[in-house]
């Protein structure tokens, strides 16, 4: 998949030196907001701005003596000051800040970026969606319902109702990410014992980000649990597409089909095989992004003001679902952008019951023509399922049964079996789904 997927941009967001470098950001903010009110000597702050550094492999060394992440990073930061010359400076590194103000706020600084690489992907695949709908809009296909041929519709209909899900997938994941956009600088129990409110909110918008308006020592995790939910809605709907589109792969549908590219080989064993894989890969991993739904509620019960259950889960859910639905979304655009689509094989296949499809319109005809309604589905049904068991020709019964022809004409039975009077309204549902286009 390397060549519509490439990991680093959203990889780097969660490698040890953009965390680090996330938790040094926080610091420099908050010695900077300290020293406008007066709280730290400006000139400290200066020099933590201009010479403050790390070393991922020096931190990771430290912390196998002392077991505490932070501890590590602010001992390798000052040990940075001291060789630049400036150990005094050090003094203001980490002021008035427990472990987790700069674990959680730096967090939301990760999880920003994150949101926007995805808020990108739902966007471009909306588009290839609405593209692609419109390209389709009037290409006849026969709907289904629990897997068996119901009513005519067209591709682009299919494709539109994925558009709309992808739209609404998107708000709700923009309202999620912004709710993750909080910082919280209010210490180890939350109520502002070394830093003032005042303080936090300078800080915060320093880093761009809205203080939480109440924390313990962590932010509450509620927030979380509908960040990685709304991460799994995405997930649903692509894997709904996959699943669509290996339904219409189907030996005995061959509708539509995923992009097989020239050397590709689809078995081992079976060289006439062309299979969904990227299909099937979707659905797979959609299970991964919704187990990690259940491990992200599973952090919300804390015990008092803080423990550390939720930080172990976190550093494996929050990569792993941003990482693994960024490449979900590449794959189901390329997977639309390149769908092979057989119109010819969606009239054959709408053709095959003879008939049977346009019961529903013919009850209603019958129905609109005089005939009680109760009457006319035994009718019809009993017309349909003479049809279905024996193979035979739907409308040739219905147009040779008295109790029908003298009800309806030629005409009128001509236009119940019509694929055009059942499509009449397509312009309007796209109206509906794309207003400005």
């Amino acid at each position: 998949m390397i060549e519509r997927y490439t990991l680093p941009e959203m990889g780097r967001i969660w490698s040890d030196e953009s965390k680090y470098g996330a938790w040094l950001e926080v610091e420099l903010a908050t010695a900077e907001a300290l020293a406008e009110t007066g709280e730290v000597p400006a000139e400290a702050a200066q020099l933590l701005r201009q010479h403050a550094s790390f070393q991922v492999a020096r931190i990771q060394e430290i912390e196998r003596e002392v077991r505490h992440d932070v501890i590590a990073f602010t001992t390798a930061v000052s040990q940075s000051m001291a060789t630049a010359g400036h150990p005094e400076a050090s003094r203001w590194l980490h002021y008035g800040l427990t472990s987790n103000d700069v674990v959680d706020t730096a967090q939301a600084l990760l999880i920003r970026s994150a949101s926007e690489i995805i808020s990108r992907g739902v966007s471009k695949l909306a588009n290839s969606l609405k593209t692609r709908a419109f390209e389709f809009k009037h290409t006849v296909q026969i709907g289904r319902t629990h897997g068996i041929q119901a009513e005519p519709i067209t591709f682009g209909l299919k494709l539109a109702l994925w558009y709309d899900e992808v739209q609404r997938n998107l708000g709700r994941f923009s309202a999620a990410a912004e709710d993750m956009r909080v910082g919280k600088i209010s210490g180890a129990v939350g109520t502002f014992g070394h830093i003032g409110p005042e303080a936090e909110e300078r800080i915060c918008k320093r880093l761009g980000l809205r203080p939480a308006p109440i924390a313990s020592q962590v932010i509450s995790r509620d927030r979380h649990a509908n960040y990685v939910s709304a991460l799994a809605l995405i997930a649903a709907i692509l894997e709904k597409i996959a699943i669509e589109i290996r339904h219409l792969q189907r030996t005995e549908v061959r509708e539509a089909e995923e992009p097989f590219a020239a050397g590709q080989k689809g078995s081992s064993a079976m060289p006439h095989k062309r299979n969904p894989v990227t299909c099937e890969q979707i659905a797979g991993l959609a299970r991964v992004v919704r187990a990690n739904v259940q491990a992200a509620f599973e952090n919300v019960a804390l015990w008092h003001e803080r423990d550390i259950s939720h930080s172990s889960v976190e550093r494996i859910i929050l990569p792993d679902s941003t990482i693994l639905v960024d490449y979900m979304l590449a794959n189901t655009d390329w997977l639309i952008s390149g769908l092979r689509v057989y119109p010819d094989r969606m009239l054959k296949n709408l053709e095959i019951t003879r008939g049977l499809i346009f019961s529903g319109q013919l009850l209603l005809d019958l129905a609109a023509a005089g005939m009680l309604r109760e009457d006319a589905y035994k009718l019809v049904q009993s017309h349909a399922m003479k049809a279905w068991e024996y193979d035979q020709d739907f409308r040739a019964a219905i147009e040779s049964d008295p109790e029908v022809t003298k009800r309806l004409d030629k005409g009128q039975i001509t236009k119940s079996f019509s694929v055009s009077r059942q499509l009449a309204n397509i312009d309007q549902i796209f109206d509906r789904v794309f207003p400005n286009s």
